[in-house]
């Protein structure tokens, strides 16, 4: 058996996984605890840490009998196949989240916002975002004088 990503409709992914689970399927939906506030409340939701994605064990004959369930829209495809997820990647997936996550972000940059980098050997600098293409982002080091380039 192979796991497949799946991807779903959006704010779907639970009740996806609680469905092919209910079907026999071996499913995993990576989910992380958040703390949303309100006006009126704080409350920690479960909220997928892969948006609109679902990971499936299956065998390769039996792939279209994820399609039974509402919400799933397609297999991820690389190189015009599925794409198959190698299985030590899943346990890595499962080992991270294990333990205690202290804040996870995916977050999109802007132009013309001021970061902080912090990691690399660039750490502690601050940058500005210049530009923000599909697989670059290019910042400027105002205290090195420099335009940094990084492929995504």
């Amino acid at each position: 058996m192979e796991w497949f990503a799946l991807y779903t409709k959006p704010r779907n992914e639970k009740k996806v996984a609680e469905n092919l689970a209910a079907l026999g399927i071996e499913v995993y939906c990576p989910l992380v605890t958040t703390i949303k506030q309100w006006s009126d409340r704080k409350k920690k939701v479960e909220s997928p840490l892969i948006p609109s994605y679902v990971f499936v064990k299956i065998e390769e004959a039996n792939r279209k009998d994820v399609f039974q369930v509402s919400g799933v829209v397609q297999y991820v495809f690389w190189l015009g196949k599925p794409a198959k997820i190698k299985p030590h990647e899943i346990d890595a997936l499962k080992t991270q989240l294990a333990a205690p996550v202290v804040k996870v972000a995916i977050e999109t940059w802007t132009p013309n916002t001021e970061i902080q980098i912090n990691e690399g050997p660039f750490k502690n600098q601050t940058a500005i975002v210049d530009k923000v293409s599909t697989n670059k982002v290019t910042l400027i080091l105002k205290s090195l004088g420099i335009r940094l380039v990084l492929d995504l």
